[in-house]
Formats: C-alpha cells, sequence, structure tokens
C-alpha cells in the first residue's frame, strides 16, 4: 500500500483543531478512524497491479542521434477502473540528460476491460542495446488517498545503431568514382586498369592510349579508354584497444573510425569491391565477411553498434594473424589504429612486413586538433609550455608516419570530422593508380 500526499493533507488538517481544542486520544481516535476507513476503502476499490497485462511496440533500432518511439500497451481485465501514475524505466543513457523524468512517467486511465497505449519516446546518447528494465504501476483508487503499487517485466530492446555523419560525402565522392569508371567525360588510364572500350581521338589525349590496330581498321584514330579494376577484396580492420578508448573533443577515437569504416564500405561496395570488416584487440568483437553489395553497409553498421573499446593492449601479432587469415589473396588492407609511437613501434612494425608482402596497406588514425592549436600557444608561460609538448607530440606522431611510409604504407592522419573523407579520396586514388 502506498499512501498519498492527500492523505498525509487530511490527517494534518483533522489532527490540528483535535490537539488545540480538545487533545485527548479520543479526540485523535474521532479524527482517525473515519480516515483509517477511507484509506481501507479507497485501496480495496483501486483497480489490482498483478492483473495488468502489458505488452510493447515500435522501433527496434534507431541511429545515434534521433529518436525512437516505443509503444507501451496496458490492458485492464479486471472490473474496475484504473487510475495509475506509470513509469517506464530505460537506461540514463536512453534519454538526453535531464529529460528522463518527463519522458519515462505518464499518467493513465483505463477504463475496466480496456486497453490504453501510451508512447515511450526515447533519445539514447551512446551506441549499443538499450534494455526495457520494468514498468512500475500505482495504482489509486477513486479517492486518491490509497494506492496499490507494482512492477511488471516487459522486455524489449533498441539497438542504437553509428551515427554516420560522413554520409553526407558519399555524393561527392561517388561523382569522382563515376569518373575513374568512365561513365563522364573524364577518362583516366592507370596501371593496372581495366581496358573499357575505344573512342574517338580528341587533341589532349594521351598518345600512349592510341589503338593502331583499330585505327588501321577505321578512318579517325581511335584511343581506349580505361576503367578501374573492379572486385577487388578490401578488409578494413578496427583496433578496438585501450588507444581507441580515447576521446577527441566529445568523441571517442573509435566511434571516428567507425564512421570513417562506414563511408569506405558505402564507397567501395558501390564501386563493385568486396568489403570485409573486423573489428579485434586480443580477441575478435566482430566481424563481417561474404556479404553482397546490397547487405554489407546494414551488416556493418549493425555489427558495430555494440563494439566498445577495451582497455587493453592490442595483440598485433594475433591481429595481424586474423586479417591474413580473412584476407589470403592479394587484398586492399585498411587498419584503423592510434599513431602512438609506442603502440606503432612494439606492435605493428614488427608485423608490418607480413602484411605489405601480401597486400596494399593504409593505416588511418584520428588526430586531435587541439594539438594544432596548442602549438601556437604563446603569450604566457603555461602557453609556451604547452607549445613546447603539442609541437613534440606533431614531431612524433610525423616521425611513426615516416616509418608506416618507409614500409609502403599508406598514411591517413586527420581530425575526426575529416578522417572518413580522407580515407574515401586515399580509396579512391589507389584506384586510380591502379593499385588495388
Amino acid at each position: 500500500m502506498a499512501l498519498t500526499g492527500r492523505t498525509a493533507l487530511l490527517a494534518a488538517l483533522g489532527s490540528l483543531p483535535v490537539g488545540l481544542l480538545a487533545p485527548s486520544w479520543a479526540g485523535m481516535l474521532a479524527v482517525n478512524a473515519p480516515l483509517s476507513l477511507a484509506i481501507l476503502c479507497d485501496y480495496a476499490m483501486a483497480a489490482p497491479v498483478r492483473t495488468l497485462q502489458f505488452t510493447r511496440s515500435g522501433d527496434t533500432t534507431v541511429r545515434l542521434g534521433d529518436a525512437a518511439e516505443v509503444h507501451l500497451t496496458v490492458t485492464n481485465p479486471s472490473g474496475r477502473r484504473l487510475r495509475a501514475h506509470l513509469r517506464d524505466a530505460w537506461p540514463p543513457s536512453s534519454w538526453t540528460p535531464g529529460t528522463e523524468r518527463a519522458a519515462s512517467r505518464r499518467k493513465v486511465t483505463v477504463p475496466a476491460g480496456e486497453r490504453r497505449r501510451i508512447t515511450t519516446a526515447l533519445r539514447p546518447t551512446r551506441r549499443g542495446d538499450r534494455q526495457a528494465d520494468r514498468v512500475t504501476v500505482r495504482s489509486f483508487g477513486p479517492l486518491g488517498l490509497a494506492a496499490r503499487q507494482g512492477r511488471h517485466e516487459v522486455p524489449w530492446t533498441v539497438r542504437v545503431l553509428p551515427a554516420f555523419p560522413s554520409r553526407k560525402h558519399l555524393p561527392s565522392r561517388l561523382a569522382r568514382l563515376r569518373e575513374l569508371d568512365g561513365r563522364t567525360s573524364v577518362l583516366i588510364r592507370g596501371e593496372g586498369t581495366e581496358f573499357d572500350s575505344l573512342r574517338e581521338y580528341v587533341p589532349g589525349d594521351d598518345t600512349r592510349s592510341i589503338d593502331w590496330r583499330a585505327t588501321a581498321r577505321q578512318t579517325s584514330v581511335a584511343v581506349r579508354t580505361w576503367r578501374p579494376e573492379r572486385d577487388r577484396h578490401i578488409l578494413i580492420v578496427l583496433d578496438t584497444g585501450r588507444t581507441s578508448a580515447g576521446r577527441v573533443g566529445n568523441v571517442p577515437r573509435l566511434d571516428a573510425a567507425m564512421d570513417a569504416t562506414l563511408l569506405l564500405t558505402a564507397l567501395a561496395s558501390r564501386a563493385g569491391d568486396r568489403v570485409d570488416v573486423l573489428a579485434y584487440d586480443r580477441r575478435l568483437r566482430a566481424q563481417v565477411r561474404g556479404r553482397s553489395a546490397a547487405d554489407v553497409l546494414p551488416a556493418v553498421v549493425d555489427a558495430l553498434a555494440t563494439v566498445e573499446p577495451e582497455l587493453v593492449e592490442t595483440d598485433a601479432r594475433a591481429l595481424a594473424a586474423s586479417a591474413l587469415a580473412r584476407a589470403p589473396r592479394r587484398s586492399l588492407l585498411v587498419l584503423l589504429t592510434s599513431l602512438d609511437a609506442a603502440p606503432i613501434e612494439e606492435g605493428l612494425l614488427p608485423v608490418l612486413p607480413r602484411l605489405t608482402r601480401r597486400h596494399t596497406v593504409v593505416v588511418a588514425s584520428v588526430a586531435d586538433p587541439r594539438t594544432a592549436r596548442m602549438a601556437t600557444s604563446r603569450g604566457t608561460v603555461d602557453g609556451v609550455y604547452e607549445a613546447a609538448a603539442a609541437t613534440q607530440e606533431q614531431s612524433q606522431r610525423h616521425r611513426t608516419a615516416g616509418q608506416l611510409r618507409r614500409h609502403g604504407v599508406t598514411v591517413v592522419d586527420a581530425a575526426p570530422d575529416a578522417l572518413a573523407p580522407a580515407l574515401a579520396d586515399a580509396y579512391l586514388a589507389l584506384k586510380a593508380a591502379g593499385r588495388l
């Protein structure tokens, strides 16, 4: 049983004149006995809570930053009218901070034998699965003096997918891809590209593209057009070790790497290449293999939704072995990791020759734009120290990137919001040069 504020107010109002005019046990009994009887009657007339039936429906997935609606249907099978306060509990990260109370609590009235639907609006602030906790119901009597209270387990899961803000860059990169494919007037000939068709020579064409045999069979000069090779294998590996847990601004490094992964997956699948994704630190966290071009992006989004950074040092040897096992033939291997000196020099560099011997390797890393701002600090003692520390950090990253480039690795180092388009540009450049 739960008593309401109305009950406390009536008890106080009744006790006040008794205490002032006739303070005695008899006076207190005269006031509280009718009130207790009214409370018991009100409790007895409240709709039972245990017999209530709850079902859920609505969204099961939502992109981070968007809103999801989950519907809760309340069925009252009893013969009494339900007047209730209801709390639909979800994890704290299911709401925008400060809005949990207003979004999770409802007043509901359900006549006997009827049902009502309540909509709970979620706006998650983190990726992953958000599971409904419980539904707590407080059923009031008609007098509003007492209430029955109970809770029901009504399971439901909403998967929060990565935000994918870099999808705004996809149209411009697809336009460049169409140029590489020869679907526009710009035709690019690169080493290792595939022959596409013949067309008439126009001034400015590379004379090395002239097909002399075709020219001899017709009255005009014919040149070959080329298109980048298709059906190449791309393996994207996300390092989910401790370095991916660091935050750059308000974004974890792993989330920025996921955003770059999604843009590259969307672009490469449109280009006709096969894309696999692997998330690894000391063990496999997620993988997507063998999906068609139409299915690979949704599969990658779903697989990465629940991946979180692990506070362990990444096992570079095991990561390389897993990558080689999933890419037995020549492929483009994209590794999204940190450019910190210690993990690269002690972990990646010793196993890098095994990767570059068989594959074209790209290493992409999230850079902190605050470091560049600190490097220009002047005017105060603290500013000078910050500038010195930032300059040292930049020099270390440049030295690490130089070590990777000496092994034939393409290095992409960019701020979180620029990493995805920079990685897509690197992919297009490799494709145009016929290095895939």
